[in-house]
């Protein structure tokens, strides 16, 4: 592709999300077929599906075969994560455990103080999922600190956790290896909700920071082989997420 079939692509891309914005559509709403943009923007059809091809990786659109094009989950993000995941190591698996331990006390006291009911209500659902998986589409379930980080009110808040666990999502299915006793994470993660709940902050703060930080411990003391368990492909991610909370992104993360 050349650099101006390469920038009109850009620009038919932002006209796109602009078409998103100013009609009001949300995720699963139908977008207009390529032929119809094409003749709207005065472009050829295959500028617009290279368009839309950028914007499917970032999730703001989505093809479904045989239906057409409908908004996606990315429309509303203001925050996203690479899609391209690197190989999981030690290393990487504890840098994603301490930029969480920055991060996440702070929300979570942040979520105590602001305590959005309906995310309250969500966080006790989602701290039973460590125990008892939701038996609809794990893809439709909340992932627990994504939910307490939606208690704080903070739309940027939220995604910035969300994002940050969707980037590394094959650490994640690592710390699920690590840290793998499930009533020990059921009950942590209980706590934090109490806490929530009872507008705690300074519990809250505490809770997530030690939880996290026993996360970090497991860590520590695992063993990693050289190849990776992370690096094993789609099939050990899909197993190793069945069992844990739910997320809202794609590829599955837990925890």
């Amino acid at each position: 592709m050349s650099r101006s079939e390469l920038s009109l692509s850009e620009h038919l891309a932002d006209s796109i999300v602009e078409i998103i914005r100013t009609e009001r559509l949300v995720p699963g709403d139908a977008l207009a077929s390529s032929r119809d943009l094409a003749r709207r923007f005065d472009v050829t059809t295959p500028t617009v599906r290279e368009a839309l091809r950028r914007l499917e990786a970032t999730g703001v659109v989505e093809f479904r075969h045989g239906s057409g094009t409908y908004v996606g989950p990315g429309s509303e993000r203001r925050l996203l994560a690479n899609p391209h995941l690197p190989r999981g190591s030690r290393e990487s698996v504890l840098e994603l455990v301490e930029a969480r331990l920055v991060l996440e006390p702070a929300v979570a006291a942040a979520a105590a103080r602001t305590r959005v009911p309906e995310a309250v209500e969500q966080l006790r659902t989602a701290a039973a999922n460590a125990l008892h998986p939701p038996r609809e589409s794990l893809r439709a379930s909340m992932h627990f600190h994504v939910v307490l980080a939606t208690a704080s009110g903070n739309a940027l808040l939220r995604e910035a956790v969300e994002a940050l666990l969707q980037v590394r999502a094959r650490d994640q299915v690592e710390i699920r290896h690590r840290y793998n006793d499930r009533a020990r994470d059921h009950a942590e993660h209980v706590e934090i909700f109490e806490a929530v709940r009872d507008g705690d902050a300074d519990a809250a703060e505490r809770l997530t920071r030690e939880h996290l930080g026993f996360i970090r411990e497991a860590v520590l003391a695992a063993d990693f082989p050289d190849t990776g368990a992370a690096d094993t492909g789609t099939a050990d991610t899909d197993a190793a997420t069945t069992a844990e909370d739910g997320a809202t992104t794609d590829p599955e993360i837990r925890r």
